[in-house]
C-alpha cells in the first residue's frame, strides 16, 4: 500500500509516537512517511520495517493525514513545501504546545484540524493525551492514529488545552522531578546514591502501577497512608510546606508558556 500518513517531524515527541505504532501495530509501516531533515533512531527503524523517509517533498502526493510534530514556532514554514502533498480532505492533527486550530486550518485550506497533547509515554502504548477537534472527520483521525497509544481525553473547548498540556503533558517532567528530589533527600539520610534512586523509582512504578487499576488518587493516597503512620507525617510535611501552592504555581507556569508560544 502506498504510504498516506505522514508524520512531520521526528523529535523526542515525534518519535514517541513513530515508536508507538511501531510497537502496536495499530499504523502500517507502508503507510508511513516520515519527514525530517536528519536521520533519527526512530524513522531508521520504521524505514527497516518498510516506511518511507524522507527530507524532501518532491514527488509526493496523496498524504490523507498529517501528523505535525515540529517545533511550534518553525511549523508554518516547515508545513508549507509539503501542502501540495495532501489530498483535498487531509486532516491535519497537530501535537504541537500552543498552536491555535484555527491558525492551523487557515493555514491548510480549511481541511479537518485536530489537536492533541500526548506524553511521550505513547512509545509505549501507555500514554494520555488531551484531544480537541474541530469536527467528527478529525476525530475520527485521530482516535485511529492515536487510540492504541494513549488514553485519549475529549475536550469540550480548545481553550482548555492550555491546562492540559500543564497537567498533562508536561507533568511526566514534574513527578520526575519529585522523585529525583526525594531520592537526593534519601542520599542526604545516609543511603547511597544508587540505592536512594532505586528505591525512589521503584516507589514510582508502584504508584503508577495504582494509578492503572482506576481507584481514585484518594484512595490509591489512603491505600498507603495509614493514619499515624510514616506516610501521613510525610504527606502532611508536604502540605504544610506549600504542595498545593507550587503545584498551581507550576501549572501556571506551563500554561502561561503554552499560550506564549502560541
Amino acid at each position: 500500500m502506498a504510504a498516506d500518513v505522514l508524520l512531520l517531524g521526528c523529535g523526542r515527541l515525534g518519535s514517541a509516537i513513530l515508536e508507538g505504532w511501531l510497537l502496536t501495530g495499530s499504523l502500517a509501516p507502508d503507510r508511513m512517511l516520515i519527514a525530517t531533515p536528519s536521520s533519527k533512531p526512530a524513522a531508521e527503524a520504521a524505514r527497516a520495517c518498510g516506511a518511507r523517509v524522507t527530507a524532501s517533498p518532491d514527488g509526493i502526493a496523496g498524504m490523507s493525514a498529517v501528523v505535525l510534530a515540529v517545533k511550534p514556532g518553525l511549523w508554518r514554514q516547515a508545513l508549507a513545501p509539503w501542502l501540495p502533498a495532501l489530498v483535498p480532505d487531509a486532516v491535519v492533527l497537530s501535537v504541537m504546545a500552543g498552536v491555535a486550530g484555527a491558525d492551523i486550518a487557515a493555514a491548510v485550506a480549511a481541511r479537518p484540524v485536530a489537536r492533541l497533547m500526548p506524553t511521550t509515554a505513547v512509545a509505549q502504548g501507555q500514554g494520555v493525551a488531551a484531544l480537541w477537534s474541530d469536527g467528527p472527520a478529525a476525530e475520527a483521525a485521530a482516535r485511529t492514529l492515536f487510540g492504541a497509544l494513549a488514553d485519549l481525553v475529549p475536550l469540550a473547548d480548545e481553550t482548555l488545552f492550555h491546562a492540559a498540556t500543564a497537567v498533562s503533558g508536561c507533568a511526566p517532567a514534574f513527578i520526575h522531578a519529585l522523585v529525583e528530589a526525594l531520592a537526593e533527600a534519601g542520599t542526604a539520610e545516609g543511603l547511597e546514591p544508587d540505592a536512594a534512586e532505586r528505591l525512589a523509582r521503584g516507589a514510582l512504578r508502584s504508584a503508577a502501577a495504582g494509578a492503572a487499576t482506576g481507584a481514585s488518587l484518594a484512595e490509591l493516597i489512603d491505600r498507603v497512608a495509614s493514619p499515624g503512620g510514616a506516610t501521613r507525617a510525610g504527606l502532611d510535611a508536604l502540605r504544610h510546606g506549600g504542595l498545593d501552592l507550587l503545584a498551581t504555581a507550576t501549572v501556571a507556569a506551563a500554561m502561561r508558556r503554552s499560550r506564549e508560544l502560541g
